[in-house]
């Protein structure tokens, strides 16, 4: 399961679950139709307990059935954007049965990472400092990635003499490569954010002061934008590496066939038509 850095160098060492209403720690608002979740438990570089997790699961489902929300930022505060899971809360080792890693790594980790994969508005990674284990996949999940300079990803999982989770070593060779995966994985070291723009783990890096107005002005571009076809546009893209081309063909023309329905479709041909910018409502 996911571990949070610990060495001198890196995050420090997550304190026990903090005493706060669940509210306080991952805080909600919407505005200008975009979902803004952000994780505020700065004192432990943003450590997802299980609670904090089901919360975000539960606003990236929300944002779906949500015809108001039309785009997706996640975010934090502190130096950390998120240190990994906090195992504190988890079961002792000498506890567990066989088959409880394997049930909790379901319902835990690929739960949160499938949220965002299947999450039916475009999701923005703001991404303010260290992402490390299930807190980096998080963040490779979304569907554009900006970071702030001081940021940093570490795949920690072989420090600790673990498996990576949260479907890392299946988002990850998408991403750069299975070679770039691998030394990633096998070696843990942190990577700069500007190395992961280099290797194409994250699209731009910003000044720490610019991320939250970078995020804000891409989130409410893509919050006027056609809804719809931008949803069935990131379902194609998150299928393509898992289907032939018959497949995926076919897919593609399902998909045309569903948007050329939607009143944003309509719209956007006869504003062409009329030689005029389109207005998308999202539906």
């Amino acid at each position: 399961m996911t571990d949070s850095p610990r060495a001198p160098h890196e995050a420090p060492e997550s304190p026990a679950p903090a005493q706060k209403p669940l509210d306080s720690l991952i805080r909600h608002t919407t505005d200008n139709a975009v979902s803004w979740i952000t994780l505020d438990r700065p004192e432990a570089m943003n450590a997802l307990t299980w609670d904090q997790r089901e919360r975000v699961i539960e606003l990236l489902t929300a944002a779906s059935a949500d015809p108001d929300v039309r785009a997706v930022v996640i975010t934090a505060t502190g130096r950390g954007f998120c240190a990994g899971a906090d195992l504190r809360a988890g079961p002792p080792a000498g506890k567990r049965v066989p088959g409880d890693v394997a049930r909790t790594i379901r319902l835990g980790a690929q739960r949160l990472i499938a949220a965002v994969l299947d999450c039916e508005k475009p999701v923005i990674a703001a991404v303010n400092g260290t992402a490390a284990g299930i807190g980096a996949h998080l963040a490779f999940a979304c569907d554009l990635v900006l970071a702030a300079e001081p940021a940093r990803f570490i795949e920690v999982f072989a420090r600790r003499g673990l498996v990576p989770d949260g479907g890392g070593a299946h988002l990850l060779p998408r991403l750069v490569g299975p070679q770039r995966a691998k030394e990633l994985m096998f070696f843990g070291d942190a990577l700069s954010a500007a190395d992961a723009e280099r290797i194409g783990l994250v699209n731009r890096v910003v000044p720490a002061e610019e991320l939250e107005k970078t995020a804000r002005a891409w989130a409410e571009r893509l919050a006027a934008g056609p809804t719809r076809a931008l949803a069935l546009t990131k379902q194609l893209v998150n299928a393509s590496l898992d289907t032939d081309r018959a497949t995926a063909f076919a897919a593609e023309a399902a998909a045309q066939e569903i948007n050329m329905t939607t009143a944003d479709a309509i719209e956007g041909v006869t504003s062409f038509v009329e030689r005029r910018s389109p207005h998308f409502k999202g539906r």
